[in-house]
């Protein structure tokens, strides 16, 4: 698109350039007589070289108009406001167009950027572990960076040897650091001579321990921002959670479940009523019907051990079957 050349930003004292072109408008008038520069700027007692910037401006102002075979020619002000507006205000309203025109095309971007965004904040929420190295890894770094509390359910029974080695120095280490631990188990791990020692070297650097009857998830909770629980189906899977609304459900369940659990004594950690805890959880779920396996598997011991106390609790209640054992049970409970 072509132009008016550009109006300077920056202009001579006004007043000469107000006498200049008083000057040209009435050499104006005198129509094929050319105009001596040198001439004029004598009459008017200015220097020739501002004499000529007059002109340059003037003429950029659209107030003169160089015209083939007259020079110089003054117009009026409204013919230089048209002259040199009217392609300013087209060039104006052509770049507003194009303003808009590459908005609108900017914005229909908006969704991708959007969707993208979305999908990257929800790899950062939820996190997909396959590996038990990898789990152990990811744990040892979440640990690291605790700064006030660790909230752990461990179900199944005692720890495991090569669990307790790997864990132990790095729950020492945290404790030492002043952050908060409790650390929930099943009664079962009770029986275990590695996790009574882990829970008598813990808890002497602060950490609380209690214990339930019957099975619940296994998780970390990291400074109720993050959460790490076992995967379905892949014992040796995890997933890392850092979603603030599901971590907060996380942490009100555990919370409901430290509530209703036994604190862990290393003193007295074969209280009687723990073992009738357990007792009463194993009579329960085998009048629900599940096998010896399978209540062995969730309260987190053997099966050889879930038998000899099934054996145990008809032998006390002089009960010929399980069920006979769970009625005989829960007349007790009525009558206390």
């Amino acid at each position: 698109m072509k132009t008016h050349r550009d109006v300077p930003e920056e202009f001579l004292d006004g007043g000469l350039l107000r006498r200049v072109y008083g000057f040209m408008l009435d050499a104006t008038r005198c129509d094929g007589v050319a105009l001596d520069v040198e001439e004029a700027s004598a009459q008017l007692d200015v220097r020739e070289g501002d004499f000529r910037e007059a002109l340059a401006e003037l003429t950029a102002l659209g107030l003169l108009v160089n015209r083939p075979g007259r020079g110089f020619v003054a117009v009026s002000p409204d013919e230089a406001t048209t002259r040199v507006l009217l392609p300013l205000e087209s060039e104006l309203h052509a770049r507003r167009a194009r303003v808009e025109e590459i908005r609108r095309r900017l914005v229909s971007f908006s969704p991708v950027f959007d969707a993208s965004l979305l999908a990257h904040e929800n790899r950062k929420q939820i996190e997909l572990i396959d590996s038990l190295p990898d789990v152990r890894a990811a744990i040892a770094d979440l640990s690291a960076k605790a700064r006030r509390e660790i909230l752990t359910a461990q179900p199944g029974g005692g720890r495991r040897e090569d669990v307790l080695v790997e864990a132990a120095p790095r729950d020492y280490d945290t404790l030492s650091r002043g952050v908060e631990m409790r650390i929930l188990y099943q009664h079962t791990a009770r029986s275990s001579r590695g996790t009574h020692s882990y829970v008598e070297q813990v808890t002497r650097l602060g950490a609380q321990v209690r214990t339930l009857d019957d099975q619940f998830m296994r998780l970390l909770i990291f400074d109720r921002e993050c959460a790490v629980f076992a995967t379905p189906g892949n014992p040796n899977g995890a997933v890392v959670v850092r979603n603030p609304h599901v971590v907060a459900f996380m942490v009100e369940a555990y919370e409901r479940l430290w509530l209703t659990a036994e604190p862990f004594a290393v003193e007295a950690d074969t209280r009687p009523e723990i073992m009738e805890d357990l007792k009463d959880a194993i009579v329960r779920l085998l009048t629900a019907g599940m096998t010896d396996a399978a209540v062995a598997r969730r309260l987190g011991m053997s099966v050889r051990t879930c038998r000899r106390h099934v054996a145990e609790i008809m032998s006390a209640l002089d009960a010929e079957s399980r069920f006979q054992a769970g009625y005989l049970l829960a007349l007790q409970e009525r009558s206390k």
